[in-house]
């Protein structure tokens, strides 16, 4: 398979490294450096691309991506208040088009599982519940992806909460914002080299459970990503992750 990296920082190089591994041609890369190559012609030389350059390039992109015919997997956060948008133009332009806030086997895993846990804790009200994410320092968006899909799994099944909340904790002290009752808290901490560490607490007087995720590199988001190039590229439609990972059949 011939594969359009549009996006090519660290995870784009593990991406390929990753491609490589699996018989995968690198046929186009794409950073701030050579923007000049995004073009149609370029484009149609992959037979799939996978997106992971920054909220500000995502989009033009993905309508790059839509007007060459070429599938595209989309790993960049920070973007999903457009997605009914590009669901749109997916449509309109009969492509191909897969999005995650994160494309890890093992977190997809942990948002099943975090589904089944809220529901379940419905039943005990006595439990508060938060959720913390820990990341680098050079990570754009706050709260990352990852942790609003685990807050939207968390919102969707417990009845408590009605909406989220980002308290950004930095240098020991955190956002003097309040806390509703009905309001789920997401912790975000920025700290140096930390992959990411995605944290579901729920706390009472009793006792506490903590249901965690950690990451120890990025190579399992690259590798999701490749699996979901690989997933992609004889298809056509708006699909999310979920499609791919399919742990209800």
């Amino acid at each position: 398979m011939k594969i359009a990296l549009l996006g090519y920082g660290k995870m784009g190089k593990i991406i390929e490294k990753i491609a490589h591994d699996r018989k995968h041609e690198i046929v186009l890369k794409i950073d701030y450096n050579n923007l000049d190559e995004l073009t149609t012609q370029n484009l149609q030389k992959a037979d799939v691309a996978i997106e992971f350059s920054t909220p500000s390039t995502v989009l033009g992109n993905i309508e790059s991506c839509f007007k060459a015919g070429v599938p595209i997997v989309v790993g960049t956060t920070g973007w999903h208040h457009e997605i009914e948008q590009i669901k749109e133009q997916c449509e309109y332009h009969k492509a191909a088009f897969i999005y995650a806030t994160n494309f890890s086997v093992g977190v997809n895993v942990f948002f099943h599982v975090n589904k089944i846990l809220a529901k379940l804790m419905n039943n005990y009200p006595y439990y508060d519940v938060q959720v913390e994410e820990i990341h680098h320092t050079q990570k754009l968006d706050s709260p990352s992806g990852t942790a609003i899909t685990i807050a939207e799994g968390i919102l969707d099944n417990l009845d408590a909460k009605k909406d989220w909340k980002n308290v950004v904790i930095s240098d020991d002290k955190a956002d003097d914002d309040t806390i509703a009752a009905d309001e789920l808290l997401i912790e975000s901490l920025r700290i140096e080299n930390v992959p990411g560490t995605h944290t579901v607490i729920y706390d009472s007087e009793i006792d506490t459970i903590e249901f965690k995720h950690t990451a120890h590199n990025r190579n399992g988001f690259a590798l999701g990503a490749v699996l979901a190039a690989e997933w992609i590229a004889d298809k056509k439609g708006f699909y999310s992750v979920e499609d791919m990972f399919d742990f209800n059949s």
